[in-house]
């Protein structure tokens, strides 16, 4: 009798509680009969307890009038388990062949029932019973995993093994990485539309695994012909196929930075010598291959952080050692050239959103360049120039330069150059004040005159040569030395000649002129308002310059046809005769001839190179006393480490400097070798 209960014709569940209400059937029969059905154990126990408790709630709720919940689910449960047990399981290896098949024919491009398969996933879902709390809610996907996942995961892996070896065999990569994310796709649809949701993940790495994991070298091998072919939509596919294998993409990371580095060593390459004096066409050519490298990067790769930093190493190399650096024979040549781009672009004038947009390419090549204080010494003493003799274009310009190289490398790094900022505007007032002060004396001066006072500690200048003023620059010298003695007590002013420059009004010639000339050059053509013609010598004696740089002075004179000589420019001799071609011509009246001496520019680079030098040695001796200081005993390699990298930031000391800077802190006894141990140091207070 009890049997029915367990037959699937009889599993309604109103129908089971009506049974079991009018037969009024006895504990001791319910457990006789499901010991019949199912054998002698725990649980036909279980159950017949949870029978017994039920019926009395049966017969409590139908008195109510309420639905049975408890009952309803447990018969529904046990009747589940008989289907298992006597129909399923004796037939669930062919209907999942027969569900294989269909899948198959699907993947083959054929239409199937997706309806029929749905069904039997959910039956199959259905009968994962909670066998040892059969009241339990939910299921345990025990069978569906069984009966259906485990084979069909193998069945796909079969699958695709044998379709993506041979499509490779008869079609390009590129093909095959479309292909490949087509079938990744419909996998995923195939899960949604009739598989249970927890099998996308396995299947998904099963895909994965044979369509790209497999797979790997070819794509490696095809990842470099597409980055030599500009192929960015391909290289964007390869990148999201790899992604999805667990640290797949290490070895592409590694082929772009390899190939960014060389495609920038090329392109430096190509320019040749021209790019050496040529700023604007070096730091184009870098901001070349970093703009479109970039692009890839962001576009193909998603912007990945390997990818970036596969860019900013490769970058990093080919900018800092390449075949213009190797010509120099200097790594600083860089930081050299990147800084006189910087001082060509802040000479042009720009609208303010132009000049921001090419500082912020500047700051691109800025960011990988090694040596940071090269950059620093070199734009400073452009900066210093451009101020001094008013060449720049805008001062919003400077101020927001000054201010990105500040955001780049904090306060410190800029603070000189604010400086000189500040230094002209307060020689600005001191100019008014000179003005005002000349105006209310009875001396005025016959001549324009404007100062800039510089303080000695923020500009980059040296000492001016020796030279002998003219007469007519004197008197004005004179007069602001005690004007501004008299505003400042206990300063003293050096003047840099060098540095200066003015404007001459020629009445000798046919056309009246205004020579725009430096100091040096005023000095020797003030000379021929008592003469004709001079020989070298007698223009070094009443000038006092420097022979060699008198030479070049009166050389460039002698190109800009202001003066002629019997012998020529180059073989000029201390008894050369140079007199004052009268015949001048020029299409210009006011005419520019304060051209840079190629001594005084190579002079000031040796002098630059010289103090970098310096100041790098200064710089490593500090960070070894601020280290031993914090630490008191250190090992010398521990010691290295710290220093290179506390300085990294600025510039990538040299071992052997470093040990040349420990042994000079040793003799100034800021520290010492620890007894019986030669690699460690000790700090003296």
């Amino acid at each position: 009798m009890f049997k029915t209960i367990a037959d699937p014709a009889y599993c309604e569940v109103r129908s089971v509680i009506q049974f079991l209400n009018t037969k009024n059937v006895k504990p001791v029969e319910i457990h006789r009969q499901l010991v019949e059905i199912y054998g002698e154990n725990v649980m036909v126990r279980k159950w017949v307890r949870q029978f017994n408790a039920g019926r009395t709630n049966v017969h409590d709720e139908a008195r109510s009038g309420r639905p049975s919940v408890v009952n309803d689910g447990l018969v529904a449960k046990l009747a589940l388990v008989s289907w298992r047990d006597y129909l399923f399981k004796p037939l669930h290896k062919q209907v999942t062949s027969a569900v294989l098949k269909l899948i198959e024919k699907e993947r083959n491009g054929e239409t199937i029932n997706t309806r029929l398969v749905s069904g039997v996933m959910n039956c199959y879902v259905e009968l994962g019973l909670n066998e040892d709390d059969p009241s339990a809610k939910g299921q345990t996907l025990s069978v569906y995993k069984e009966a259906f996942e485990n084979t069909f995961l193998e069945d796909t892996e079969r699958f695709y093994t044998r379709e993506s070896t041979e499509f490779l065999r008869q079609n390009p990569v590129t093909e095959y990485m479309k292909k490949a994310e087509q079938r990744l796709l419909e996998e995923s649809r195939r899960v949604q539309l009739y598989l249970h949701e927890t099998t996308l993940e396995v299947l998904a790495k099963t895909c994965e695994k044979v369509l790209i994991e497999k797979h790997l070298e070819i794509f490696h091998s095809e990842f470099q012909n597409l980055l030599n072919d500009d192929k960015n939509e391909d290289l964007g596919r390869m990148f999201q196929l790899v992604s999805r294998i667990p640290d797949g993409l290490g070895e592409l990371r590694n082929l772009l930075e390899a190939h960014i580095h060389n495609q920038g060593l090329s392109a430096i390459e190509k320019c040749g010598e021209t790019a050496l004096n040529d700023p604007k066409m070096y730091v184009n050519t870098i901001l070349d291959v970093h703009r479109k490298y970039n692009a890839l990067v962001m576009t193909a790769f998603n912007n990945e952080a390997g990818f970036v930093a596969a860019l900013d190493k490769a970058c990093g190399k080919f900018i800092n050692n390449n075949a213009i650096t190797r010509m120099a024979n200097s790594s600083s040549k860089s930081p050299e050239l990147l800084a006189k781009y910087c001082d060509l672009l802040l000479k042009k004038r720009l609208s303010f959103e132009m000049s921001n947009r090419k500082f912020f390419i500047q700051m691109i090549v800025f960011k990988y360049i090694e040596d940071k204080d090269v950059f620093q010494k070199f734009y400073s003493k452009m900066l210093a120039k451009r101020l001094v003799q008013h060449m720049s274009a805008s001062d919003d310009a400077e101020a927001s330069m000054i201010s990105k190289l500040k955001q780049a490398c904090g306060f410190e790094y800029t603070s000189k150059l604010q400086r000189m900022f500040q230094d002209i505007g307060v020689s600005k007032d001191l100019n008014e004040q000179f003005k005002n002060h000349l105006a209310n004396s009875n001396e005025p001066l016959d001549l324009d005159f404007s100062i800039q006072v510089l303080s000695s500690g923020s500009w980059p200048f040296q000492q001016s040569f020796t030279f002998a003023l003219p007469q007519e620059l004197e008197r004005s010298v004179q007069r602001f030395t005690m004007f501004y003695s008299s505003q400042h007590s206990g300063r003293k002013l050096h003047w840099l000649y060098n540095m200066s420059k003015g404007e001459l009004v020629t009445n000798c010639f046919k056309n009246r002129y205004t020579l725009q000339a430096s100091t040096f050059q005023m000095a020797v053509l003030l000379q021929y308002n008592t003469g004709d013609n001079f020989t070298i010598t007698q223009l070094q004696e009443s000038t006092q310059i420097k022979m060699d740089i008198l030479i070049q002075v009166i050389q460039i004179l002698l190109k800009s046809k202001l003066l002629v000589s019997e012998d020529d420019e180059g073989e000029l001799q201390p008894s050369s005769v140079v007199s004052l071609f009268f015949n001048y011509k020029n299409k210009k009246l006011r005419v520019n001839i304060n051209v840079p001496m190629k001594t005084e520019m190579k002079i000031e680079q040796e002098t630059t190179h010289k103090h970098i030098e310096e100041d790098r040695k200064l710089l490593i001796q500090a960070a070894i006393v601020r280290i031993m200081k914090m630490r008191k005993v250190l090992k010398h390699q521990q010691l290295l480490a710290e220093v290179l990298n506390q300085l990294s930031s600025r510039f990538k000391p040299r071992v052997p400097v470093i040990k040349k800077c420990i042994d000079i802190l040793i003799e100034k006894e800021y520290l010492e070798r620890t007894e019986g141990q030669k690699d460690t140091y000790s700090y003296l207070a």
